[in-house]
């Protein structure tokens, strides 16, 4: 989880987070993301209660998707599940996605969580809306809400993409794009819990729109691995 001035969310988020890391057997990264607030001590102070938590440090803002790789190559697990530390990503929603992959053929490398009801500025919610649907007509991925963190996801199939700032937001696609399947489960949604965002419509959408490009030309060269190389055998 990536967390950037983050302080003021991160106690009641990681206490709920533990509630379900205990059942799952899995273990809490949170990557602080250069804060200039007080998420690094934060962060220490709950390492004391919840054993299962890590924390990791960027000394300057590297931004969200590095933040996110920093977490996925210190994770052990086979499988991510990741979410905003915003507190607008209910954390009670990832029993649900996990048991989703679990029952989905082994071909699937994603569960990608679709909000509802949002509780978003309207201003935002339309923004959304035309980005997904720009999104899904050059690069049809098969899902209408990319840009929610929650999600979970093989940890080897992340590792094998290309790297690029804001690739967060395209990982159903680049992940589809490798031969795997993706597959979507609703969650909810919630307010913020403290603190502002850190995007505007305007910002999202100047930088969204060389990084769809991009996708778009990956997709179209086809340099993903073919799904069927997964299955190569030695005689």
């Amino acid at each position: 989880m990536p967390a950037h001035n983050e302080a003021g969310n991160l106690p009641d988020l990681i206490r709920r987070l533990a509630e379900i890391a205990g059942p799952l057997e899995a273990e809490i990264v949170v990557v602080d993301d250069g804060s200039k607030d007080d998420t690094a001590a934060c962060l220490k102070t709950l390492r004391a209660t919840y054993p299962m938590l890590r924390a990791l440090h960027h000394s300057v803002s590297l931004g969200q998707s590095a933040a996110l790789r920093t977490g996925i190559q210190a994770a052990s697990a086979p499988l991510i599940a990741t979410l905003d530390a915003d507190g607008q990503n209910p954390p009670e929603n990832i029993p649900a996605l996990v048991a989703a992959f679990h029952a989905a053929p082994k071909g699937v490398g994603l569960v990608q969580g679709e909000r509802q009801n949002r509780k978003d500025s309207l201003s935002k919610r339309y923004a959304s809306r035309f980005a997904n649907g720009l999104r899904q007509a050059m690069l049809r991925d098969g899902t209408c809400d990319s840009g929610c963190a929650l999600r979970v996801f093989r940890r080897d199939a992340y590792l094998n993409l290309p790297w690029f700032r804001h690739i967060h937001r395209f990982l159903p696609a680049l992940i589809k794009r490798d031969g795997w399947d993706v597959i979507a489960v609703s969650v909810s949604h919630a307010a913020r819990m403290a603190g502002s965002s850190h995007y505007n419509n305007l910002q999202r959408g100047l930088a969204g729109i060389p990084d769809l490009l991009g996708v778009a030309w990956l997709i179209w060269r086809g340099t993903g691995t073919p799904s069927a190389m997964r299955d190569v055998t030695e005689i």
